[in-house]
C-alpha cells in the first residue's frame, strides 16, 4: 500500500516541492488550502491531476478534524503560516493564530484522530533572532526579533511538548532561509531576482533594498524538502537544524544575480531606509552536522547555482520563453 500524506500550504514554495518529491516516492498527496488563497496554484499546476486538494484553515480546529478523519495520513507536514516577517509586524495578532497556535490545532486534531500519524512542523532560523551563537545548533539559546519568530518559537515548542507528554511522532526542521524561483514575491531574494531580469529588459531601472550587509544561510528549497522527509523516517522522532553551513550577504546575492545578466549592480541598487527591519537579524549561520550525522542529508545546489537559477527563469519568464534552466555557473 502507498503511503498518504496530507501537506497544509501546498500551494507554498515548500509544498509544492514537497508535493512533487512525495510523488516521486510513490505516496498518494493531499493538500490544504484556505479558501481564499489560490492565487499560487501555479506552483501545483503541473502536478494537479495527481494531487487532492482540500479546503481547511489552521485558524479553524474542526476543518482539521475534518480533513484527517476523511484522508487518515501517514504523515502530516505542516507547512502553512503567515510567513512574511514584515508582514507579521503589521498583523501580529494574525501571525500569532496562524503561525503560532495553528500548531496546537494540527497536533491537538492528530491527538484526537490517530497518535500514529507522524507530524512534521516548519520551524524557523527566525527562532534564532539575535543569535547567541555562531554558527547555531539544536542547543543554540531561541532569542527572535519578530512578531513571525515568536509564533515559531510558539509552534516548536508545541511540537516537543506534545511529543513528550503525549508519545506523538512530531518533530521540526528548524529550516535556515531556503530559496528558489518558486519564491513569492515579496520575499528579497526573489525581489532581487526578478529586478534584475526587470531591468535586463529594459522594464524597470532601479532595484530599491535595505541592508545589504545582512548575511544568511541560503539554501535551495528542493533540498530542504528532502530533509523534512528524512526527518518522518527515522525510528524516533527529533529536531533538526537545516542548513548549509555557508553565509553570505544581500549584497553577494545581488552581485551574483546582476553578474548573470552582464550587469553592475552598482549602476542599478539604490539603499532605501524603509525597507530595514525594527529589529534586523545580522547573522544567520546552520550547523547541520546533526542532520548530516544523522539523516544522511546534504544540500546538492550551491549558493550560486540558486541564484543564478532564480535569475534565470525570472528572465525566461519575462521574456515569454519557456526553456529548461540552466545550472551551469559561468566561471568567475
Amino acid at each position: 500500500m502507498p503511503k498518504t500524506a496530507f501537506i497544509t500550504g501546498i500551494f507554498g514554495q515548500d509544498g509544492s516541492y514537497l508535493a512533487e518529491f512525495l510523488l516521486e516516492k510513490g505516496y498518494e498527496v493531499h493538500g490544504m488550502k484556505r479558501r481564499s488563497s489560490s492565487k499560487h496554484l501555479s506552483r501545483v499546476e503541473h502536478i494537479k491531476d495527481q494531487i487532492t486538494v482540500h479546503d481547511g484553515d489552521l485558524l479553524d480546529s474542526s476543518s482539521i478534524v475534518r480533513l484527517l478523519q476523511m484522508i487518515k495520513p501517514d504523515e502530516v507536514y505542516n507547512l502553512a503560516a503567515q510567513s512574511f516577517v514584515p508582514v507579521s509586524w503589521e498583523q501580529p495578532i494574525f501571525t500569532s493564530e496562524v503561525t503560532g497556535l495553528g500548531v496546537t490545532r494540527m497536533l491537538d486534531a492528530i491527538l484526537q484522530v490517530d497518535k500514529s500519524m507522524k507530524f512534521y512542523q516548519a520551524s524557523s532560523s527566525e527562532m534564532f533572532g539575535k543569535v547567541h551563537e555562531t554558527p547555531q545548533r539544536e542547543t543554540t539559546t531561541l532569542h527572535p526579533r519578530s512578531p513571525y519568530g515568536v509564533a515559531k518559537v510558539y509552534g516548536h515548542y508545541i511540537t516537543i511538548n506534545y511529543r513528550e507528554s503525549y508519545g506523538l511522532y512530531a518533530c521540526s526542521g528548524i529550516l535556515f532561509n531556503h530559496e528558489s524561483p518558486r519564491r513569492g514575491m515579496e520575499f528579497v531574494t526573489r525581489k532581487i531576482s526578478n529586478a534584475v531580469a526587470r531591468i535586463k529588459h529594459g522594464l524597470d531601472t532601479e532595484l530599491r533594498l535595505g541592508n545589504l550587509d545582512a548575511k544568511r544561510d541560503w539554501g535551495h528549497a528542493r533540498d530542504y524538502v528532502r530533509a523534512m522527509w528524512l526527518m518522518l523516517q527515522q525510528n524516533q522522532a527529533d529536531d533538526f537544524v537545516v542548513g548549509t553551513g555557508e553565509t553570505h550577504s544581500v549584497r553577494e546575492f545581488v552581485e551574483i544575480a546582476f553578474d548573470r545578466v552582464g550587469l553592475d549592480w552598482q549602476d542599478y541598487v539604490v539603499i532605501d531606509p524603509q525597507f530595514y527591519r525594527p529589529a534586523e537579524v545580522d547573522l544567520l549561520l546552520a550547523d547541520p552536522s546533526k542532520a548530516r550525522r544523522v539523516l544522511g542529508w546534504e544540500p546538492d545546489v550551491s549558493f550560486e547555482e540558486l541564484v543564478c537559477e532564480m535569475v534565470d527563469k525570472d528572465v525566461a519568464d519575462l521574456a515569454g520563453v519557456k526553456r529548461p534552466v540552466d545550472m551551469k555557473v559561468r566561471a568567475a
